[in-house]
């Protein structure tokens, strides 16, 4: 018994050590100058604008969280309680659920506002930086991205540790033991997930909306350059990158590692359980995802310290292989280490160690004497997982960084006009869908083989923990990877800083060259997200199984949901639509807020000619208040569809199931919406977040002066495409990361709904 409370122990202590990690991380990053007078008066509105969205963002969706989680309280009266949970009874039940759903929530919420306050401290920093040397500039952009994650990271391990640690001190003496408590703290993952589809939906309208009008209207229709502060929606462009590629990124990843690492521990107890394995080895089980996420955490920081390169420029005579040259054809004789081959590095480091550390955890946690070879089938997932990881990384620089065919395509169609832009950035994106599916399809057969021949006696579970594995072994970088994704913003609010405050040529030069490769980075990081949202889909899909015949006996387990059924296959179509009819809504409301921020731009220079002469200070804040008030307005209708209409509709099949006589029709219908939903999701995500990169870059690729460069008709093209891209890539493609995971935390938290809905008989707490 004592074991479980020593395990807890460690993972705290992990977590201490972890937040003095970050600590100096952000002492490291705030040690340096903010920069001169001109960049702080740039880097102050920046804060001010992010901190008043942020505030009142987070204020709107604590409301809804606070409604919701009253809902799940009053609704769980009727939950279902099984003879395990008899002793803690209903009203225990519901408030375990109702409280891990709050905490899931407001851990969510604190890892997108320290996202965001690092971001808004380290812009000006880099800028001020690359005055220094090039070295100074990656690394203080980096950690300050390192920071976050780190901190976000060990937030969400802790949530679920103090979660869980109070459900099982609380109850043990009832007959709770540590491998039920993963199927009590469901709401957590819910929690998170909730709150981070309108943290990311929200901030992903409000940077899209800026970015578009700011582009349509500067560097299409004045001709002025990016980031110029002659352009009136420029700090809200760079307010956006903040609150969007920032805070919505962070809470994204919060809830991808909450909702896994709690999917993963329901399966990992339901796999001992069943197969009776000892007490103590039901515990290690059970706990193997924190344990991997700790991991994750050590590995990503010697990674993160690791992110390093010379002082001194590299001349061309010097022959490096990852040196490249300043972006926008400059003509310097100077050449610096490619910032992506500098931070390839580090991640290659943290893969390393990640490799090594998670075979002597699968050596310590997953021996079992039922079966001695159990523990090496499952260090063979981690690895699969960890390369299917890399798989996705190198596939989504394949599809979106210049350096290659499919964005050049896109450059070459940009010569003939805009049409033919769009014609194939569309195609790229569509393409790129098959080369994730097919690696995901291997990884997925080849973990559940090595799960069903571990030799453990439940050859399902024990196949579907094989998933799960894999599922934290590609997670077990997520520290490093949001770093990568952090430093994006950070580097494009530094080069906005360096251009507004009118910064020497030479500062310019390096910002710009840490943000063309954010752009691609930001890439990398989504198509890793949507990789390990796939590879956790199938996780998530069984621990709703295995909750649901946790109330059931073995003679009416549900062991498949038949798609031949009408009413499941009508709900795995509503599923489907769901996705389509989200991103419609999330792209049509950047489109409207754009198109305010486009009107007011032109009345700001029709009315005051004297901005473009310098002579007249364009009104930043009326831009900055236009896409405020628009993204909040319009982040809650898509996101209280995708959670009350798979609601409505379990609800109702549970009905019509119980007049007909299906009593598990609910379940079945309600799984067909997760099943079809998931499959679909992935798929559209993949083909907005890659179309918008490829997009973005073959316009970066145009600027470095290939097909005319800078002011060309191509670049003109290529600037409506980026524009097509944006709400692809930064509002919808990364919503449905988050939309895929809350479709499978609010059926497993709801699941058990749907059987009390539809009649059947369970025991009363």
């Amino acid at each position: 018994m004592s074991s479980a409370v020593e395990f807890l122990w460690v993972l705290v202590g992990v977590c201490v050590v972890a937040l003095c990690f970050a600590g100096w991380l952000a002492h490291w990053v705030l040690s340096h100058k903010e920069g001169s007078k001109e960049m702080q008066d740039v880097a102050r509105p920046i804060q001010e604008g992010a901190n008043g969205f942020f505030k009142t963002q987070y204020g709107t969706i604590a409301s809804l969280s606070l409604v919701l989680a009253l809902i799940i309280f009053l609704s769980y009266g009727y939950r279902p309680v099984n003879p395990s949970e008899a002793n803690i009874g209903s009203l225990g039940i519901r408030s375990i659920c109702t409280i891990a759903f709050l905490l899931g929530g407001f851990f969510s919420g604190i890892s997108g506002l320290v996202a965001m306050w690092v971001a808004v401290r380290s812009n000006s920093r880099v800028a001020a930086a690359a005055k220094v040397s090039y070295n100074e500039a990656i690394q203080v952009a980096f950690r300050g991205g390192a920071f976050a994650s780190t901190l976000i990271v060990t937030l969400c391990l802790f949530g679920i540790v103090l979660i869980y640690a109070f459900v099982y001190g609380s109850f043990q003496r009832l007959g709770v033991s540590a491998a039920q408590v993963p199927l009590l703290i469901v709401g957590y993952g819910f929690g998170a997930s909730f709150v981070a589809l309108f943290a990311q939906l929200g901030g992903g309208i409000y940077t899209k909306a800026a970015d578009v009008g700011a582009d349509i209207v500067g560097k299409v229709e004045a001709g002025i350059p990016e980031d110029d502060p002659r352009n009136p929606a420029v700090v809200a462009d760079l307010v956006g990158d903040n609150v969007g590629d920032c805070a919505g990124r962070g809470a994204d990843l919060f809830e991808s590692i909450a909702a896994e690492n709690i999917g993963a521990m329901i399966l990992g107890a339901t796999l001992s359980r069943t197969c009776n394995l000892p007490e103590s080895e039901q515990i290690t089980f059970t706990l193997f995802p924190l344990f991997v996420h700790a991991l994750g955490i050590f590995s990503s920081s010697i990674g993160t310290m690791a992110v390093r390169t010379k002082d001194k420029s590299l001349n061309k005579s010097g022959g490096s292989s990852e040196s490249a040259p300043l972006l926008g054809g400059s003509k310097s004789s100077k050449e610096y280490e490619d910032p992506m081959a500098i931070m390839k590095r580090g991640f290659v480091v943290a893969m390393a160690l990640g490799f090594v550390g998670i075979w002597v955890l699968c050596y310590i946690a997953l021996q079992t004497s039922e079966a001695p070879n159990a523990w090496w089938h499952f260090g063979l997932c981690a690895t699969i997982g960890i390369v299917t990881s890399y798989c996705f990384v190198i596939i989504t620089e394949y599809y979106t960084d210049y350096l290659y065919y499919p964005v050049r395509r896109i450059a070459a169609a940009s010569s003939t006009g805009s049409g033919t832009n769009v014609i194939a950035g569309v195609s790229v994106g569509m393409e790129s869908t098959a080369l994730p599916i097919m690696v995901l399809a291997i990884a997925l057969l080849l973990v559940y083989w090595l799960g069903t021949t571990s030799g453990l006696s439940n050859k399902l579970a024990a196949g579907i923990f094989g998933t799960a594995v894999a599922t934290m072994g590609m997670l077990s970088t997520s520290c490093f990877i949001l770093a990568m994704d952090v430093f994006g913003p950070i580097s494009d609010n530094a080069g906005g800083i360096a251009e507004m405050s009118m910064q020497p040529p030479e500062v310019r030069e390096i910002t710009d060259r840490l943000d063309a490769v954010g752009n691609t980075t930001k890439a990398l990081t989504k198509g890793y997200a949507v990789g390990s949202a796939a590879l956790a889909a199938f996780l998530l899909f069984r621990a709703y199984i295995d909750e649901v015949n946790n109330y059931l006996p073995s003679s009416r387990a549900l062991t498949a949901v038949d798609l031949s059924q009408p009413e499941v296959f009508v709900g795995g179509m509503i599923g489907a639509m769901l996705v389509f009819l989200f991103s419609g809504l999330a792209i049509r409301a950047v489109g409207n807020a754009a198109q305010a921020v486009v009107h007011e731009v032109r009345r700001q220079f029709r009315e005051k000619p004297g901005i473009m002469t310098y002579s007249e200070k364009p009104d930043y804040e009326k831009c900055v208040a236009i896409v405020a008030n628009a993204a909040l307005k319009q982040m809650v209708v898509p996101g209280l569809l995708v959670v009350f209409v798979p609601l409505f509709v379990g609800f109702l099949a549970s009905w019509v199931g119980r007049v007909a006589g299906k009593s598990l029709l609910g379940v079945q219908v309600s799984a067909g919406i997760l099943m079809v939903g998931t499959i679909a999701g992935i798929l559209m995500a993949l083909f907005l977040n890659n179309s918008g990169g490829a997009w973005d870059n073959a316009k970066k690729y145009i600027e470095t002066g290939a097909y005319g460069g800078k002011g060309s008709e191509s670049h003109k093209a290529s600037v409506t495409g980026d524009t097509v891209g944006d709400p692809f890539k930064d509002t919808a493609g990364p919503s449905l990361h988050v939309l895929v995971k809350l479709l499978s935390t609010l059926t497993l938290v709801f699941g058990p709904l749907f059987l009390t809905s539809a009649g059947i008989e369970v025991i009363s707490g």
